[in-house]
């Protein structure tokens, strides 16, 4: 635990349009993360980005004091100017060993969300580490880290009721839709076919809306949701030329910079003057402030929504104390369950060394008595050493498991 380590840039300490600064691009995680690892001293490291965190969790034996944290920051290599830089570092939480395990056990559970009690800040923990697992940047370790921070999580959204009437950003954004009283056919783009729109997608489709228009960069997953919601697919480029009109549009992207600037914004309207909705909840945002300010339009975003995520907060605040309890519990555990693992990696030699052994004694030491001897002999000197090995390999595992616990 004592290598354990997070980087926390949040809605805590950051407002939403700066913290897009931080987001990193599917395409160049790799490179980056990479990097990290070619010129620190980490072993295994993942990165978590949402609408409203980003932060980065691995294991290093150094202190990550606020000279490690800018050189971290300058080896992912960012490219952010030297005032972003110096804002970044002065409102930065750094979390090492059992506090950073307790903050990943906390964010997992929603404790530390926009929204208490939002459910999908577990999947996309998950769905971070799993991606950077299979690219080869977790190991061991991390995996035991992550399978206790799954556990613990299920436990407090099962056993508490913290999740119940879940109001989520998208859940939020779906509420204020729904007060704009849209007809069922009115036309919806959906730009980007991610998780978040995936899941305000549901909702509509649920309440009987179905004109749908999707884009997305990779054309095979606007294709799976637009066949999920009985819509059309464009790749995202052929937003440039789609001329059938649109009532609302929904957008959230990974891109680093809005993909919706006024020229975009008036070829899509196509020379329609009504008021149109926007559902922007991409951070950074997907459409610049001139189409917000020089169109009519019902802008919902991201940072808007705050203020009603906050009464949330009071609302679910005696959920917390029980929530809290859970982890505390996991934590405890999970020290014991670390410290077994430790026995299993420091005696992994003990099965191969006894093996060594007995192949020594049959076919070395004892080779010429054992010659000698008939098959049936030679049988039962092989079941009985057989028996001998697996207890051998057993015995020595069972009693430092019970000399742990009894210790504890």
């Amino acid at each position: 635990m004592e290598y354990l380590k997070v980087i926390a840039f949040t809605h805590h300490h950051i407002d939403l349009k700066s913290l897009g600064k931080l987001v990193i691009c599917d395409q160049s995680l790799d490179s980056r993360l990479k990097n990290v690892q070619a010129e620190l001293p980490v072993s295994e490291i993942f990165y978590i980005g949402t609408c409203n965190r980003v932060e980065f969790v691995f294991l290093t034996k150094e202190k990550t004091d606020k000279e490690f944290v800018t050189r971290f920051l300058t080896v992912l290599d960012m490219g952010l100017p030297p005032e972003f830089m110096e804002r970044f570092l002065d409102n930065v939480t750094v979390y090492e060993n059992e506090e950073a395990f307790n903050h990943l056990l906390r964010t997992s559970c929603s404790l530390e969300s926009l929204v208490v009690g939002e459910k999908e800040i577990l999947a996309q923990i998950r769905k971070a580490y799993e991606n950077c697992r299979d690219a080869g940047f977790t190991g061991d370790y991390m995996r035991m880290i992550m399978d206790r921070v799954v556990k613990t999580a299920k436990e407090v959204y099962t056993h508490t009721n913290i999740s119940k009437n879940p109001v989520s950003v998208v859940s939020l954004a779906y509420r204020k839709l729904k007060e704009l009283n849209m007809c069922g056919n009115s036309r919806i783009l959906i730009i980007g076919a991610g998780e978040t729109n995936q899941n305000i997608a549901k909702y509509l489709n649920k309440h009987k809306y179905s004109n749908f228009s999707i884009f997305n960069r990779t054309f095979s997953k606007a294709e799976s949701l637009a066949e999920e919601l009985g819509g059309k697919a464009y790749p995202l480029a052929a937003l440039e030329d789609f001329n059938e009109g649109f009532d609302v549009i929904i957008t959230c992207t990974g891109s680093t910079e809005a993909i919706i600037n006024e020229a975009l914004y008036a070829k899509l309207l196509n020379g329609d003057q009504g008021k149109k909705v926007i559902v922007d909840l991409a951070i950074p945002n997907d459409v610049i402030p001139a189409v917000i300010h020089n169109n009519p339009v019902h802008y919902i975003e991201v940072e808007s929504l705050k203020e009603v995520a906050r009464k949330n907060i009071q609302e679910r605040y005696n959920e917390l104390v029980h929530a809290e309890e859970i982890i505390s519990n996991n934590i405890t555990e999970f020290f014991s369950v670390l410290k077994q693992r430790r026995i299993e990696l420091a005696m992994q030699e003990v099965p191969r060394k006894i093996k060594e052994i007995k192949n020594t004694a049959i076919n070395g030491v004892f080779a010429d008595e054992i010659s000698q001897m008939d098959e049936a002999s030679r049988e039962v000197l092989e079941r009985v050493m057989n028996y001998m090995e697996k207890k051998y390999i057993s015995v020595p595992m069972v009693m430092a498991k019970e000399i742990l616990v009894n210790q504890s």
